[in-house]
């Protein structure tokens, strides 16, 4: 009889090699053969590393701060942590759990006899049988769900490198800004004193002084607005790098930054496999997908198999004594047969949150391919508005020289060189804008495309035997 129970024992896991639900199959998403603003080339912008296309070095220090200081990220990495241990958790079910006991002490059935004693010692063993794959399709979602949460660090990761690069652009821009609001004031002072001298000479009446005077004080205030937003930019910068609000070192301008003139964007199809919140997107599906599995499992009879070894005596002194073994070994079958349809409600539930994942992937892949899209055709048309406000300041600096010589000659009054003034400041200022419009256009093309994801040993993808250790 012993022998038989041991052969039932060993012959059920073989009897578990079954799995209910339906196996992943990654959606059919349709992709366009090419982007609409570039030519489908196989080469992508998304495969050069971030240190590569930022060539800063003072920008690449400071991304490289954020990628080891930055809480987001490290709130990210920790999240893998913790899907990494849930993981392990869930793996634990397929094998068997094993538990030591160990009691003593004494029963009495009435008031006049007497107390018997009773000792125990033994080793329990429990272990539920994976005959349809319950466990095994929870932990298939575990796993899924550990390298989605990896995804998502990329995506972090991603993120976190495009905002330091952009808030350091902005950077750049705001000091060109400052920088040129300082060199007009300057040249505003110089109007308001040569104003002055005509109007105190009864050259020309005091409405040219005044109005000189007045844009003095605009422009005045144009450099202290700028000056409070270049320290605002510093203290957002510090705090992606995980620091204290403080001072920023500054690389190349923004006019220096570098913009290659040709920018390759690969394969629209390529996306799927380079953008890591549509590779999380994918994770979360096949989680849901197998958690359909582990809901129809429940349908299905569940298998248990408990057992004990040991020794049980009323006298301490013959516990380990061969007489006083003790032993037992069950299995156990449980099948459901009414619950008000609650184990076919879960079934229909994991089902629509599956429809749902695949909704939110296909989702993911059309925001990417417009995201890609939108970068595309404003890196194109960003760099022809900086050729055309490059051009436009030249105007405005022909239009100034002309109406300074012709209020020196007495031809206009100080008005016409008012506007002229206030033109070319504007002019300078949108040129500036056009500069870190095109250099920002890059940046988020860059990340448009799954470019940058630059955390160390990011090359190494979770594994069943990493995750389960």
């Amino acid at each position: 009889m012993t022998r038989r129970i041991l052969l039932a024992v060993l012959l059920l896991p073989a009897a578990a090699a079954c799995t209910v639900g339906p196996d992943y199959q990654r959606p059919p998403v349709t992709t366009p053969d090419e982007w609409r603003q570039a030519a489908a080339v196989d080469a992508s912008l998304a495969n050069v590393p971030w240190w590569e296309l930022f060539e800063d070095d003072q920008l690449r220090s400071l991304i490289k701060i954020a990628l080891e200081e930055n809480h987001d990220l490290k709130i990210a990495v920790e999240r893998i942590e913790e899907a990494r241990a849930l993981y392990g958790y869930s793996r634990a079910d397929l094998y068997p759990q094993i538990d030591a006991s160990a009691s003593a002490g004494a029963l009495q059935a009435a008031p006049a006899d007497d107390s018997t004693e009773r000792y125990t010692l033994d080793v329990g063993l429990s272990w539920e049988v994976d005959l349809f794959g319950r466990i095994r399709r929870a932990n298939e979602a575990e796993y899924a769900n550990l390298v989605a949460t990896e995804e998502a660090r990329r995506a972090v990761a991603i993120s976190l490198v495009s905002a330091v690069a952009q808030a350091y652009v902005e950077l750049r821009d705001l000091d060109e800004r400052l920088a040129i609001a300082q060199r007009t004031l300057e040249s505003r002072r110089e109007y308001v004193t040569l104003a002055l001298d005509r109007f105190s000479g009864g050259v020309t009446p005091e409405l040219d002084w005044r109005q000189a005077e007045a844009e003095m004080h605009r422009i005045e205030a144009i450099v202290h607005q700028l000056e409070a937003q270049v320290v605002q930019k510093e203290n957002e910068i510090s705090f992606l790098l995980g620091r204290s609000p403080g001072s920023v070192l500054r690389g190349r301008s923004v006019g220096d930054q570098v913009v290659p003139p040709a920018v390759p964007a690969g394969l629209p199809a390529g996306l799927l496999e380079q953008r890591p919140d549509i590779r999380e997107a994918e994770q979360q599906l096949i989680a849901t997908n197998a958690l359909i599995g582990e809901a129809k499992a429940m349908l299905y009879p569940r298998i248990a198999l408990t057992g004990s070894y040991g020794a049980a005596s009323s006298d301490l002194d013959d516990l380990l004594d061969g007489s006083s073994e003790a032993w037992n070994i069950f299995a156990g079958l449980v099948q459901p047969i009414f619950n008000a349809g609650k184990n076919r409600r879960r079934v229909e539930v994991r089902e629509s949150q599956a429809r749902q994942a695949a909704y939110a992937y296909e989702r993911a892949v059309l925001q990417a391919l417009r995201e890609v899209e939108d970068a595309l055709v404003g890196l194109e048309k960003a760099a022809q508005q900086r050729a055309a406000q490059a051009e436009r300041v030249v105007a405005e600096q022909t239009v100034l020289e002309l109406s300074e010589v012709r209020y020196l000659g007495g031809v206009t009054d100080y008005l016409e060189v008012l506007d002229a003034q206030r033109s070319l400041f504007n002019a300078e200022n949108d040129a500036v804008a056009a500069v870190s419009d095109h250099v920002t256009w890059l940046i988020r093309l860059y990340r448009a495309l799954g470019g940058g994801w630059p955390v160390a040993g990011d090359a190494d993808q979770p594994t069943a035997a990493t995750a389960s250790e």
